[in-house]
């Protein structure tokens, strides 16, 4: 009995890990304060809310699984820790989930509304080219992931279709968020993607000219947000200075010191916590 607690346990947990639980939680939250804050306390109370994160979660899942499905040699020499296709999840079971949890979100997305369905059709084909092609492209794979984390933002406004300038600020920040994030954990992963043949910008350019164009990148998106709020919803000054631009020079500083692998890692997780900070802010527009 003992010994069952303990398999079961353990396949939980393997589940938990090859889905990122944590983040797909984040993807909700960030979703449900999105419809909350942005557009109306009363959509919080709406069943269609509820299924546009599940169908979102659903997906974002299926992306996750089909990610670990094509990486596993490479997650070995990058994160073996992570590793958990092949072990306690068969390769088998990990593409067969991959594609319920695709169909789930799909047809979630049709009961909604048509445009919701496309938007979900959309994803689950750009999460699988981008695990087994794209994300070993420089740039492009970054791209199309820092384009699906703004979409999970911008999807609120799909199904309630107010055009709120806000939805878009908070989605372009989370597309430039994700982006900085991305290209950090290339560098961070360069020995692996180098390894198996990958072009990712570090490769390609070197750790230096990669830093260079984050740089640019993070002066491109903070012009951009204050461009944004200018033109359609004039916040207070200290709102980005809290939320938005000491974290971001935090983030530059320890940027241009970091060359090892730990700290790359660590400037990642910084990246998640700026978008938290980016979600919690919502709550004070």
């Amino acid at each position: 009995m003992r010994q069952t607690l303990q398999i079961s346990s353990d396949f939980i947990e393997s589940w938990l890990k090859l889905t990122r639980f944590g983040n797909l939680v984040i993807i909700g939250f960030a979703q449900y304060f999105t419809a909350g804050f942005l557009i109306g306390k009363e959509t919080i109370y709406d069943y269609k809310l509820f299924l546009l994160s599940i169908s979102t979660v659903l997906i974002a899942a299926a992306g996750y699984i089909i990610n670990d499905y094509y990486d596993v040699k490479i997650d070995y020499i990058n994160k073996p820790e992570r590793v958990v296709i092949g072990k306690s999840i068969t390769r088998r079971f990990a593409i067969l989930f991959h594609v319920l949890l695709s169909i789930g979100g799909i047809s979630i997305g049709f009961y909604l509304s048509w445009r919701l369905a496309a938007v979900n059709l959309l994803s689950v084909f750009l999460l699988w080219l981008y695990s087994n092609n794209l994300k070993r492209l420089p740039f492009v794979g970054n791209i199309t992931v820092a384009l699906l984390t703004g979409l999970a933002i911008y999807v609120v406004d799909v199904l309630y279709r107010t055009q709120s300038s806000l939805v878009i600020i908070y989605a372009v920040f989370a597309f430039f968020m994700t982006l900085v994030r991305e290209i950090i954990k290339d560098i961070e992963d360069l020995k692996g993607d180098n390894t198996f043949g990958c072009k990712t910008l570090p490769i390609v350019l070197g750790i230096r000219k990669t830093k260079i164009i984050i740089y640019l990148i993070i002066v491109l998106f903070s012009i951009s947000v204050l461009v944004l709020n200018y033109w359609y919803e004039a916040l207070p000054f200290q709102y980005y200075l809290i939320f938005l631009f000491v974290p971001v020079v935090w983030l530059l500083f320890r940027l241009f010191r970091a060359d090892m692998k730990k700290e790359f890692s660590n400037l990642s997780t910084f990246c998640k916590i700026i978008m938290l900070l980016g979600i919690l802010s919502m709550a004070f527009v």
